[in-house]
């Protein structure tokens, strides 16, 4: 299967969904406000604010906006996608500071949308690569902060990145997941989702007995998002977001 990520449709869709404020989004029609800026909630309704961290690493970054959320507070930032469209408009973006693209209103019809980085954020302190979140370069090293919004129901093999991430996190930093558990065979076989099939239990049960052995659960709760496909055709969906504490 083609990669869907790699679509001019879907790089403008997401540059929305990261970037967009509520008129741009909604264009004046009734959206659930609360479901609006994920990518930004994702960062500070989920890591602690008593625990500062200097590194971080954004797995699953798509289009950029929480790896330079996560640049308000720390020196050095990795945002690492799998789609080379999605981390070359992030590198636009932290180059030019903007990017424009044609957003779907109806139809043929589209309409011209810029995504821009906020003025107060330092750009510099973040870089981008691609990458495979189940087979991370192995010098890629440990962070005070690993985030993965919205990844793991898109893998091929949830598990094996579970199994990478006490490597990834240092001792006493935070792992931060949003998940909505939305398994589908296109992405992820069904012998390899994590919970979800007949005779198992739920996901987030199967999700806590991976994590914590390694990981003290800190937080849990739900985070909305909307994803706008046309003027008047929209993605709703909540994601399970948890904040983890790597164990000494």
């Amino acid at each position: 299967m083609a990669n869907p990520y790699e679509s001019e449709r879907l790089v403008a869709e997401y540059l929305l969904f990261h970037y967009a404020g509520e008129e741009e989004v909604s264009g004046g029609r009734p959206v659930p406000r609360e479901a609006l800026n994920f990518s930004v909630r994702v960062v500070t309704e989920l890591a602690d604010p008593a625990r500062p961290f200097d590194t971080a690493l954004d797995l699953g970054c798509a289009v950029g906006r929480s790896s330079f959320e996560l640049a308000r507070s720390a020196r050095s930032v990795l945002g690492i996608d799998f789609s080379s469209a999605f981390i070359r408009a992030a590198e636009t973006l932290k180059r030019e500071g903007e990017l424009a693209c044609h957003v779907p209103v109806e139809g043929e019809r589209t309409e011209l949308f810029a995504a821009k980085v906020p003025a107060d954020i330092d750009a510099s302190r973040v870089r981008f690569e691609t990458g495979d979140a189940t087979a991370l370069r192995a010098d890629i090293g440990s962070f005070d902060i690993v985030l993965a919004a919205n990844l793991l129901c898109r893998l091929p093999e949830p598990a094996k990145f579970l199994r990478r991430l006490p490597d990834l996190v240092a001792p006493g930093g935070q792992l931060l997941l949003g998940t909505p558990f939305s398994w589908l065979p296109e992405y992820t076989a069904p012998e390899h989702w994590i919970g979800g099939r007949v005779g198992t239990g739920p996901s987030w049960e199967a999700l806590r007995k991976i994590l914590e052995p390694d990981f003290e659960l800190q937080l849990s709760k739900d985070l909305p998002f909307l994803i706008r496909e046309h003027g008047r055709k929209f993605q709703y969906g909540i994601s399970l977001g948890s904040r983890w504490i790597r164990r000494s």
